[in-house]
Protein backbone atom coordinates (compact mmCIF):
# COMPACT_ATOMS: atom_id res chain seq x y z
CA UNK A 1 0.00 0.00 0.00
CA UNK A 2 1.46 3.43 -0.90
CA UNK A 3 2.55 5.87 1.80
CA UNK A 4 1.62 9.53 1.52
CA UNK A 5 3.21 12.42 3.39
CA UNK A 6 1.14 15.24 4.88
CA UNK A 7 1.85 18.44 6.82
CA UNK A 8 -0.45 19.94 9.43
CA UNK A 9 -0.99 23.65 8.86
CA UNK A 10 -2.03 24.15 12.48
CA UNK A 11 0.96 22.64 14.33
CA UNK A 12 3.47 22.21 11.49
CA UNK A 13 4.03 18.49 12.07
CA UNK A 14 4.77 16.24 9.08
CA UNK A 15 3.34 12.71 9.11
CA UNK A 16 2.80 9.75 6.79
CA UNK A 17 -0.23 7.59 6.13
CA UNK A 18 -0.53 4.27 4.31
CA UNK A 19 -3.70 4.23 2.27
CA UNK A 20 -5.00 2.91 -1.05
CA UNK A 21 -4.31 5.04 -4.13
CA UNK A 22 -8.06 5.54 -4.51
CA UNK A 23 -8.01 7.43 -1.18
CA UNK A 24 -4.86 9.50 -1.86
CA UNK A 25 -6.81 12.75 -2.24
CA UNK A 26 -9.03 12.15 0.80
CA UNK A 27 -8.54 14.54 3.76
CA UNK A 28 -6.13 13.38 6.47
CA UNK A 29 -6.26 14.30 10.15
CA UNK A 30 -3.05 15.22 11.96
CA UNK A 31 -2.04 12.75 14.71
CA UNK A 32 -2.60 15.65 17.16
CA UNK A 33 -6.24 15.88 16.06
CA UNK A 34 -6.08 18.86 13.69
CA UNK A 35 -7.89 18.65 10.37
CA UNK A 36 -6.14 21.44 8.41
CA UNK A 37 -3.58 19.33 6.55
CA UNK A 38 -2.05 19.36 3.09
CA UNK A 39 -0.63 16.43 1.10
CA UNK A 40 3.03 16.92 0.21
CA UNK A 41 4.61 16.06 -3.12
CA UNK A 42 7.08 13.23 -2.83
CA UNK A 43 10.28 12.78 -4.76
CA UNK A 44 11.44 9.39 -5.86
CA UNK A 45 15.12 8.54 -6.10
CA UNK A 46 16.08 5.80 -8.50
CA UNK A 47 19.59 4.43 -8.31
CA UNK A 48 21.61 2.10 -10.44
CA UNK A 49 24.12 2.14 -13.23
CA UNK A 50 23.23 4.01 -16.37
CA UNK A 51 23.41 2.19 -19.66
CA UNK A 52 24.93 3.62 -22.81
CA UNK A 53 23.10 6.71 -24.03
CA UNK A 54 20.62 6.24 -26.83
CA UNK A 55 21.80 7.26 -30.26
CA UNK A 56 20.36 10.47 -31.63
CA UNK A 57 18.12 10.05 -34.67
CA UNK A 58 19.86 10.77 -37.95
CA UNK A 59 18.58 13.51 -40.20
CA UNK A 60 17.50 12.18 -43.55
CA UNK A 61 18.24 14.20 -46.62
CA UNK A 62 15.23 13.51 -48.64
CA UNK A 63 11.65 12.74 -48.88
CA UNK A 64 10.84 9.79 -46.73
CA UNK A 65 8.70 9.92 -43.64
CA UNK A 66 9.18 10.62 -40.01
CA UNK A 67 9.57 14.22 -39.04
CA UNK A 68 7.01 16.19 -37.16
CA UNK A 69 4.06 15.16 -39.23
CA UNK A 70 4.93 11.64 -40.26
CA UNK A 71 6.17 12.50 -43.76
CA UNK A 72 2.87 14.04 -44.72
CA UNK A 73 2.13 17.50 -45.98
CA UNK A 74 4.36 19.77 -43.92
CA UNK A 75 7.02 21.64 -45.77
Amino acid sequence: MPRYEYRCRTCGDTFELSRPMAESAAPADCPSGHDDTVKLLSTVAVGGAASAPAAAPRASGGGGGGGCCGGGCCG
